[in-house]
């Protein structure tokens, strides 16, 4: 299947919300297996108390505050892991986590991979069952995604779409903040 290019740098060395609006429709390639991008959560740095990176530079976060444009993966309850593309210039913290995908290739994998999954429509949507279609794990956080393995491509054809604006959803801090984007009316963004 075809793709358009790779996102360069630039794309990821700004706003982590302007980021998280504009990765919607971009495509993740991982392997054989590729995935529209139909749902997001921005996580700015400073006052952000529901980012990782609200108490500063540690060992587990300084991926947030490296170089825009790498993965930063991270488990949640003590199962699933989680993919967040690092956003703002280096210094900065910001990230964007990639909360539901539209399967495009690889979907015979996919399903392999997810065989709790009884609808095509479930496969990918929420963070922890996309990490596991795509076979994305802990070993790819600090991956640069402007390259290799794992990087998020322009689609051959943009899809023209609305953006619905909402809470993010499953935190307890800084939980009215409108910072969850998606597709209006797609229907594999996560039903949670």
């Amino acid at each position: 299947m075809a793709f358009g290019p790779i996102l360069p740098r630039d794309f990821y060395n700004r706003s982590c919300i302007d980021t998280a609006r504009d990765l919607l429709g971009k495509i993740i390639v991982h392997g054989p297996t590729a995935a529209a991008i139909v749902e997001t959560e921005a996580y700015p740095g400073g006052d952000d108390l529901a980012s990782h990176s609200a108490r500063g530079v540690t060992l587990r976060t300084q991926v947030i505050f490296g170089p825009p444009g790498h993965a930063y993966i991270y488990l949640i309850y003590g199962m699933y892991d989680c993919l967040n593309l690092v956003c703002e210039p280096e210094g900065t913290a910001g990230c964007v986590l990639i909360r539901a995908v539209e399967p495009v290739a690889g979907l015979d994998l996919m399903r392999r991979r997810r065989p709790a999954a009884r609808k095509l429509e479930d496969i990918a949507s929420g963070p922890g069952k996309l990490t596991l279609a795509l076979a994305i794990t802990r070993a790819d956080n600090g991956r640069d995604v402007t390259r290799g393995p794992l990087v998020v491509r322009e689609p051959a054809e943009h899809r023209r779409f609305e953006i619905e604006v909402t809470p993010r959803i499953g935190i307890t801090h800084c939980a009215d903040r409108l910072l969850r984007f998606l597709i209006r009316g797609n229907r594999f963004v996560s039903r949670s």
